[in-house]
């Protein structure tokens, strides 16, 4: 826990044990679960209940949010219902005793999801989810445009790697075309107006937890959500700049298709799915877009010795994501442009 300045003598104070119901003194034992690029996870388990239960501490938010931990917190109140995401119980976003912010939920057993055999269970889990009645006055973020917002986060992303003089110069070519490529299908596409919920917008494998069989299957990590329409989530999910993250799988047309045939069902008549596949095929490569550019700020970020958080595996895959064979392959698969670059 001393990768965290001050959380040691954090969860011996007297708010955070009486709201958890500890003894007074610590004797539970803390153990790293898993981090990732802005969150550090310890796996605990209650010494009166015995029920294991995740400390999460926020070192970063990626929505440029001073409340990032209580908002992710609201998120997972508003979507208890679902019956597929962890139960919360305890936040702190007030940084005064620890410079970071805390939330505590329950654990969850599962394994990562595996894209050849667990896609019902996805589609199960993700419509369940998308189920949830939620309306635009419950405080989450809602652009009014989203593929637009998208490509302005990758603007603003992407800026860290053009300005940096460690950037590749034949690289920072290849993903402003690519950049311009998906303003210009901005402008010839109409925004996308479908039905809205609370969306998670990063669907990656490690962030389900599957059990098998239909229920017992979770989505966990909700710091980036927001209130839009599903076709995002499923974008974000089909994309593979999503499925290639923590594994070597980059989905074919037939198994999206599948795939989005399996969640319509799912739905089972909840809420409208017209036009779903036409809108998930728009998100895609626009999709696409955020994790390149997201790699490309990253790669300079890792660059720096004092980076809080290092994730050897992270390094490895912006390595790959901004080879000049992983831009092409978007550009001739994705955008269906001439990858002559």
């Amino acid at each position: 826990m001393d990768t965290i300045k001050g959380l040691r003598e954090y969860i011996g104070t007297a708010k955070y044990r009486k709201a958890m119901g500890l003894p007074e003194e610590v004797c539970e034992e803390y153990k790293l679960l898993a981090q990732g690029e802005y969150n550090m996870n310890y796996l605990f388990t209650h010494p009166v209940s015995r029920r294991k239960f995740l400390l999460r501490v926020n070192c970063e938010s990626q929505m440029h949010l001073k409340n990032q931990i209580e908002y992710e917190y609201h998120a997972l109140e508003l979507l208890r219902d679902s019956g597929r995401t962890p139960d919360v119980f305890y936040v702190d976003g007030s940084l005064e005793r620890l410079g970071h912010g805390v939330l505590v939920m329950e654990y969850l057993p599962g394994c990562a999801l595996d894209y050849r055999k667990d896609m019902e269970a996805a589609a199960r889990c993700l419509a369940d989810i998308h189920s949830v009645p939620v309306s635009a006055a419950d405080g989450l973020l809602c652009p009014k445009e989203p593929l637009r917002a998208i490509l302005e986060e990758c603007e603003d992303m992407v800026k860290v790697y053009m300005d940096s003089p460690l950037g590749n110069p034949e690289t920072k070519d290849m993903i402003r075309r690519l950049l311009d490529e998906g303003w210009e299908r901005l402008v010839r596409t109409e925004n996308c107006r479908g039905y809205r919920c609370c969306i998670n917008t990063e669907l990656n494998s490690t962030n389900f937890l599957i059990n098998g069989g239909n229920e017992g299957n979770y989505l966990i990590d909700w710091e980036k959500p927001l209130y839009g329409e599903p076709a995002q989530d499923l974008g974000h999910f089909l994309a593979p700049t999503t499925t290639f993250w923590k594994t070597d799988v980059i989905l074919t047309p037939q198994e999206t298709g599948e795939f989005l045939e399996k969640y319509a069902e799912a739905v089972e008549g909840r809420f409208p799915v017209d036009g779903l596949r036409e809108r998930v095929s728009t998100y895609i490569p626009i999709t696409c877009l955020r994790g390149v550019t997201w790699c490309a700020m990253a790669w300079v970020q890792y660059q720096q010795p004092d980076k809080l958080i290092f994730n050897e595996s992270t390094h490895k895959k912006l390595e790959a994501y901004l080879s000049h064979e992983f831009l092409k392959m978007l550009a001739r698969d994705f955008f269906r442009i001439k990858a002559d670059f």
